[in-house]
């Protein structure tokens, strides 16, 4: 049973139920701000055709039937938490298993299918004052991937080897991510290992990977606050340049902890190491994406339905961005955020505000906006074992059109933080 306590802020909201529970609550994820069409105000609003002709093949009728369903499913790009409400924890015992807790709950949005999963995590605290813990993904026995909305539950098992016996010795939150699935299959790769500079190694080219799922969204300000917040003043993960109103946007309240500065909750979180990264992805239970995942997501599978069911071929498995091979200004049409303010925005932008350009998977801005960390080393012959560089993929806001394709991989070390890196989350269900 909800309490009549709600607390507000940056646009997401805390519902205190019974036995402690909170349900972090994030907005429906429309995007707000300008979309990056034509800067000529009579260029007509329709994305370009890929092909570049009237007729379609049967390989295109085929990936427009999947580019409907994905397109239905990302219409509104989710930038914050999914909306979870009526949470209700129970307390519960069966014959093998032991205790349990019973988690019910309404995930407020008719877009989440199988195509387009929400990741659901939980963290808990004791009352008598503890540290906010993670229930690892492995207590839920893959529960927590919701492939639809309305109500949905899942089920914490090994309760009691974590100290719990009751309900009222702590408090919950949950919180719901969007992401996209990607099936398991063959893709074009054509990154190579040592970010293309390591001669005696060559990139397997199909190569294929299991199934998986990627955020639809880099990571946001207004999500990275609620980490902040949750792993305490002061600690790790915090940048004295984040405040900047321009380029991130996050700011310490003067009363402890931190906040999105207005209209700025929707926008990707920059300033971040390759370490602060990783600490917010081990907070949720996500981790970053592998190089070859990231390409994958950015091209797709040489069948966009996967190897299982081969029945969607990808009409442009090497394509150069994730929308085709256009530029990303052909034609007076700004399909990514890329150098220059022409596409409607001088810095970065929120995210999904190119969602008409998406991957084929529905995967929001995978071209410019911020470089995103990858859990690849940079190494070559030569290098190996002697330095900590890691690649980062798909270019960010100062990048040329040449920049955010579908190879290009800077390295940077992974204490570098700047407005130009950011990163997403990938789970393996």
């Amino acid at each position: 049973m909800q309490s009549h306590a709600v607390n507000r802020r940056n646009g997401s909201q805390e519902f205190h139920v019974a036995a402690g529970f909170h349900s972090a609550v994030g907005s429906r994820g429309i995007m707000r701000g300008n979309e990056k069409w034509a800067a000529n105000p009579g260029t007509p609003r329709v994305p370009a055709i890929s092909n570049g002709r009237r007729v379609l093949s049967r390989a295109w009728v085929g990936v427009m039937v999947w580019a409907a369903v994905i397109c239905a499913n990302t219409e509104r790009a989710q930038a914050q938490w999914l909306a979870l409400t009526n949470v209700t924890p129970r307390l519960a015992h069966s014959e093998l298993g032991g205790a349990c807790i019973s988690i019910e709950y309404d995930l407020n949005d008719t877009q989440i299918t199988d195509q387009a999963p929400a990741y659901v995590f939980v963290r808990y605290r004791f009352r008598s004052g503890s540290s906010w813990k993670l229930v690892s993904p492995q207590c839920f026995q893959g529960r927590q991937i919701a492939t639809s909305g309305g109500h949905n539950q899942c089920v914490w098992w090994g309760i009691s080897q974590a100290g719990i016996t009751n309900l009222d010795q702590i408090e919950i939150r949950v919180r719901g991510l969007a992401m996209a699935r990607v099936p398991a299959g063959m893709f074009r790769r054509k990154s190579v290992p040592g970010a293309g500079h390591d001669s005696s190694k060559g990139a397997k080219d199909p190569a294929y990977l299991p199934d998986y799922l990627i955020a639809r969204c880099e990571t946001t300000v207004a999500m990275y606050a609620d980490f902040l917040n949750e792993c305490g003043s002061g600690g790790p993960g915090w940048n004295p340049k984040m405040p900047d109103p321009q380029r991130c946007g996050l700011e310490k309240r003067p009363a402890g902890g931190y906040q999105a500065l207005a209209g700025r909750a929707e926008y990707p979180i920059n300033y971040v190491s390759w370490y602060d990264a990783v600490a917010f992805l081990d907070w949720c239970g996500l981790r970053l994406p592998t190089e070859a995942e990231w390409e994958k997501a950015f091209r797709g599978g040489l069948y966009l339905d996967g190897d299982d069911s081969k029945k969607v071929a990808n009409p442009m498995p090497e394509r150069t961005y994730p929308w085709g091979n256009e530029s990303p200004d052909e034609g007076g049409v700004y399909r990514c955020n890329v150098d220059g303010d022409q596409d409607g925005f001088a810095f970065t932008s929120p995210v999904g505000s190119f969602r008409r350009f998406n991957s084929p998977y529905g995967v929001c801005d995978l071209s410019g906006n911020v470089a995103e960390w990858t859990l690849d080393w940079y190494q070559t012959s030569y290098h190996a074992g002697l330095d900590g560089f890691r690649i980062l993929r798909g270019g960010s806001w100062m990048d040329p059109s040449a920049g955010v394709d579908a190879v290009s991989a800077p390295t940077s070390l992974p204490l570098k933080a700047s407005s130009l890196m950011g990163f997403r989350a990938v789970f393996n269900p």
